[in-house]
């Protein structure tokens, strides 16, 4: 995977040292030359731009980019001008930093779907969760347990938890399942909302688009959203 991470700040430059250790190409960007300075032997490549300057960023890989991370936080306005300028740019992905609720309101009426809030949640567990595809959150118990949210899959579609026998066949356990719909926030934007459905038994239907709820070892549950990929892609 190939991520750009702009803003090098605590939460930014412990993300982007995460992803390329988990050995992705990552590109560090901040307006300050020391944080490109400090963090450059420790990255794939580290530059030095202002983020809000359009002429700047289209020298930035942007279409051979999978993820685009705007870690800017002390600098709210640069954080939203620079979403803005990703969107107009149509970025694959964006995510966003946001560190307050009226921030977050702002970006999702911008059309960024994915919002991150470095006070609540560690550069660790967003380094796992973008590594892991189709990931939609995940918790780690200890270093090598966690319980993960992810979409489910076309193929498991209809097919109840007994059926698809992901338990015998990963050794991965369905917790739950929980629906997605759609609610609108105080700007009027439309944001997703989930519905947690109870504990899953062997009965429990799943359908596409909804989110199942997986415990298990960091390994097994790779290998199975190895696998899902793989079907997807068709291999």
């Amino acid at each position: 995977m190939k991520y750009i991470v702009i803003g090098l700040g605590k939460f930014g430059a412990s993300l982007a040292e995460k992803l390329t250790e988990m050995g992705n190409e990552v590109i560090g960007v901040d307006i300050r030359m020391s944080k490109v300075e400090s963090i450059k032997e420790k990255l794939t490549h580290s530059i030095n731009l202002d983020a809000t300057d359009i002429e700047a960023v289209k020298n930035l890989p942007l279409s051979d980019t999978d993820i685009v991370i705007v870690a800017i936080g002390e600098d709210k306005s640069a954080n939203i001008m620079t979403a803005a300028l990703l969107k107009q740019m149509k970025v694959k992905r964006i995510i966003s930093r946001a560190v307050d609720p009226l921030q977050r309101m702002v970006l999702e009426a911008m059309g960024v779907k994915e919002i991150i809030y470095p006070e609540e949640e560690t550069a660790d567990r967003w380094a796992k969760k973008l590594n892991l595809e189709g990931v939609v959150d995940s918790f780690e118990l200890d270093g090598n347990f966690s319980i993960v949210e992810t979409r489910i899959p076309e193929e498991y579609h209809d097919k109840t938890v007994k059926e698809i026998g992901i338990k015998e066949e990963f050794n991965v356990i369905v917790l739950t399942t929980m629906t997605v719909s759609k609610e609108k926030n105080d700007l009027g934007t439309e944001t997703d909302k989930t519905s947690v459905q109870g504990i899953a038994r062997a009965d429990t239907k799943l359908y596409k688009d909804e989110i199942m709820v997986l415990y298990g070892h960091n390994k097994d549950i790779k290998n199975l959203l190895d696998e899902h990929r793989k079907f997807k892609d068709g291999l």
